[in-house]
């Protein structure tokens, strides 16, 4: 199939989902008021209660079975690889532009995790029903997309509140005490002792140390006591491993990691893999099926009200500031160009070892995965730890109208690549 009719393809779901975007832009605004900060607020909460919940259960349970999951287990592995090299280039990149503190967690969720959900929803199926489609019969790559898009969905889910939230946590924290400190009046000329002023923010987040003296002494260096001499001394790879290792498991929030998609994912696993509960909740002869059909309906609402909710938020970034331009390019440049250039060669690699099977849309969705915009969940990250949410809303404005071009682009080359 020639290259400007791979590209046809590749644009309509992407039309589609601009379209429903520039709706709900459209709704935000304030002389409609329809999506105003109220309305969204209840809407997203609805969406993450309820709607994201259901569409995972439905589709995990209906798409996923245990023979499925032998031959899709490469994507919990790519998955993992997204998140993993957008957090390290997102290290470099803060590194390179001296990226403000109260910034550097916003960089790491804009560049680690990526919109895994509504965005493979949409695209996935779309692609399948255009005649031009490289991927065969329309029926079972509908069905075949689906399950990809419900696992890649609950992965994402998994992934953003177990691997991102104590990253961004950690960064917040250390921003906070920074702030902190810089708020540090000496002198208690009675007692010699430091008072410090700390915001409420502060207060709530810092979690110092006991006997560390500073964060990065805390992470790269330890009180070695020896026969000869004691002194501090640069630890090991290893050591320096485990220690960042230690460090990211006390962040991680309990509450947070068993988020409703997180446990919608578990039981979507145990419905679609337990032959007995599914017989019972799935089937035109299940006793149960009415609870599976409404819970389907439910997940339905899914798409079109975040992709609405995306267009509101949006609306936000118009107004905000605070960003500099070299921030901006630097997540565009990672999460548009080294990323997708990346991922292309892992899902080849993975096929040329016999890892990936040769369905081309397994590979195409596995590519696809390195090409996406950041996870909205990443604004709802940074409003919980309360750093940045001004600055997410100009983020994401930028990298979703950039996203219309790159996704097109990106999805033609994937498709050419695989067909």
């Amino acid at each position: 199939m020639d290259f400007l009719s791979l590209f046809i393809v590749a644009l309509m779901p992407i039309l589609e989902t601009l379209i429903v975007t520039g709706v709900g832009l459209f709704l935000g605004m304030e002389r409609i008021n329809l999506l105003g900060a109220i309305s969204r607020q209840s809407l997203n909460k609805l969406v993450f209660f309820v709607f994201t919940p259901s569409l995972i259960v439905a589709d995990l349970a209906d798409t996923i079975t245990l023979d499925s999951l032998g031959t899709l287990w490469f994507m919990l592995v790519n998955v993992l690889i997204t998140f993993l090299i957008g957090s390290a280039l997102a290290w470099i990149l803060i590194k390179i532009t001296r990226a403000p503190q109260h910034l550097q967690s916003l960089v790491i969720g804009c560049c680690a995790a990526g919109n895994l959900g509504n965005l493979l929803l949409i695209i996935l199926p779309a692609v399948c029903e255009e005649d031009d489609s490289p991927f065969g019969d329309s029926s079972v790559c509908s069905t075949d997309a689906e399950a990809y898009a419900a696992l890649s969905m609950a992965l994402g889910a998994i992934y953003i509140w177990s691997y991102v939230y104590p990253i961004m946590r950690i960064y917040a924290n250390k921003a906070t005490k920074d702030i902190a400190t810089d708020g540090c009046t000496t002198r208690d000329n009675i007692s010699g002792e430091t008072l410090c002023l700390h915001s409420e923010i502060g207060t709530a987040l810092l979690l110092p140390s006991e006997g560390c003296p500073s964060s990065e002494e805390c992470m790269y260096q330890v009180e070695v006591h020896s026969t000869g001499s004691e002194g501090k001394v640069k630890v090991m790879f290893l050591e320096n491993t485990m220690l960042h290792l230690k460090k990211l498991i006390g962040h991680v929030d309990l509450q947070k990691l068993f988020a409703p998609s997180t446990i919608a994912a578990i039981f979507g696993f145990i419905i679609g893999i337990v032959s007995p509960i599914r017989k019972v909740l799935i089937g035109d002869d299940a006793p149960l099926r009415a609870i599976y059909s409404s819970g389907s309906l439910l997940g339905e609402a899914t798409i079109p009200s975040m992709t609405l909710i995306i267009g509101a938020n949006l609306l936000r970034g118009l107004k905000g500031a605070g960003v500099g331009p070299a921030l901006i390019v630097g997540i565009i440049a990672i999460r548009y160009i080294i990323m997708p250039s990346l991922g292309i060669g892992i899902v080849k690699a993975a096929n040329h070892f016999g890892i990936v099977g040769s369905d081309a849309l397994y590979q195409f969705t596995l590519m696809l995965q390195y090409a996406l915009p950041p996870a909205m969940n990443v604004g709802t990250i940074s409003q919980l730890l309360e750093t940045g949410e001004s600055e997410c809303s100009v983020i994401m404005l930028w990298t979703y109208a950039v996203a219309t071009f790159s996704l097109t682009l990106w999805s033609t080359i994937f498709m050419w690549l695989v067909s």
